[in-house]
């Protein structure tokens, strides 16, 4: 492939004027760890009510299939309105789509109207609004804070936490109120998440360069591909990762639901997410701390220890055993998404950072949906247990393929005096 030299990594917003805790930041990690804590107890809550109303693994993976479709298939062009217009007015909206959303799936729940096409829908205009939020996400951080990887860190712990409580808290709510009243809470944080968004008081961003003639919606999406394939650092990372979704992510959560829930409880089922939700704060507050100068290189050998999450439902381990795999897992994740996270954020300069996140993130999560739907038919013809050791054993070798990738491993920490960028073949280049 012919690569074009990547922008400049400097970055051209100024964060907030006061430290890392400034106003801004406090309110932009508000509005994402209440939205988080909303979205950890809607797995639960949702596998759960379809499971009460008579459905199994292949309902809740084609629910989930929904949403993530629409996200992926989305992102992008949200990536380009992000750029070409307010980023945090777009997210705001979003916020309020997914309030509607949510709200109504909540009261068909509440009503025992449970039909799979209808949740269907509902979760593909979540999934939607999703893709319009999430790109505003990489260049909303580096202007609220100084320290991008300390930022990134914080709001992983938050996240973390909320990951912990959160499937924890929908179990008990699940079990004494009811689906629906998990999924009208979890409705309620866009509502919070959108007003801590209006609130902020964003630093300006950089002035549009005078000499550039205006471009075309079309123009900006390709400049937006030219330049992430331009990185072979992240398009490399990113076709890893298509796999390691379809095989593995995407199965993951429908098939844990279906392999713990009936054996070992709603409850048990609630633990052992809430161990994976301790792991990754613990992981989180591990890469503040531990600042790797080549940060995917540290990330893609941590990635090793996330393969004890299907493993260990896969063997059907005791559930103490199975919460300690999955809390393991859980740190190793976070570690590696963390320093992942500051690298784009950190290697990309700003105009082009939310088209490049757009293009990341869609790659991302671009084959979930067909790992999630095919979660049911996958363990239907090999069983679910083999279907999620099957899982641990492509971990491995996926953290194994991303460790062989020369870009990858010897990616410099920006800021740090060296080269940024390490080249294919080893050769540090700016």
């Amino acid at each position: 492939m012919t690569s074009t030299p990547p922008r400049s990594t400097a970055r051209p917003h100024r964060p907030a004027p006061r430290g890392l805790w400034s106003r801004n930041f406090r309110l932009y990690f508000t509005a994402r760890s209440v939205a988080t804590l909303g979205d950890s107890m809607l797995p639960v809550a949702q596998s759960a009510g379809l499971l009460l109303h008579g459905y199994g693994a292949g309902a809740i993976g084609v629910v989930m299939a929904s949403y993530t479709a629409c996200f992926a298939g989305l992102v992008i062009l949200g990536g380009v309105f992000a750029d070409r217009f307010d980023a945090r007015k777009l997210m705001i909206g979003a916020d309020v789509v997914r309030l509607g959303t949510m709200s109504l799936a909540a009261g068909l729940f509440v009503a025992g109207h449970v039909v799979l096409w209808e949740m269907c829908v509902l979760a593909a205009a979540s999934g939607a609004a999703a893709a319009m939020f999430q790109p505003g996400v990489a260049s909303t951080v580096p202007r609220v804070a100084r320290d991008v990887q300390g930022a990134n860190g914080i709001l992983r712990t938050a996240e973390s936490l909320a990951f912990l409580a959160g499937p924890a808290l929908a179990g008990l709510l699940v079990a004494f109120v009811s689906p629906g009243g998990v999924i009208a809470v979890d409705a309620a944080t866009f509502a919070a998440s959108a007003v801590c968004l209006l609130l902020l008081r964003l630093p300006p961003a950089a002035p549009p360069d005078e000499e550039k003639p205006a471009s075309t919606f079309r123009a900006d999406l390709v400049e937006g591909w030219r330049e992430f394939r331009s990185r072979t650092w992240m398009w490399s990372v990113i076709l890893v990762w298509m796999v390691y979704m379809i095989t593995v992510i995407g199965p993951l959560t429908p098939l844990a639901a279906v392999e713990i829930i009936p054996t070992y409880g709603i409850r048990s089922y609630g633990l052992v997410q809430s161990a994976f939700g301790a792991g990754t704060a613990l992981g989180a507050l591990l890469a503040i701390r531990v600042r790797s100068e080549r940060p995917l290189r540290a990330g893609s050998t941590a990635l090793f220890g996330t393969a004890l999450f299907p493993a260990s439902i896969g063997a059907h381990l005791p559930v103490p055993a199975m919460a300690g795999c999955v809390l393991i897992a859980g740190v190793c994740s976070s570690y590696w998404g963390v320093n992942w996270a500051t690298s784009v954020q950190t290697q990309v300069s700003g105009d082009i950072l939310n088209r490049i996140h757009a293009y990341e993130v869609a790659g991302s999560v671009a084959t979930v949906p067909f790992g999630q739907a095919l979660a049911g038919p996958a363990s239907g013809v090999f069983g679910t247990p083999h279907v999620l050791l099957a899982g641990g054993v492509i971990t491995v070798l996926a953290a194994t393929v991303l460790l062989s990738i020369p870009a990858v491993r010897n990616l410099v920490r920006a800021g740090s005096g060296s080269a940024s960028v390490a080249g294919e073949d080893g050769r540090k280049s700016r």
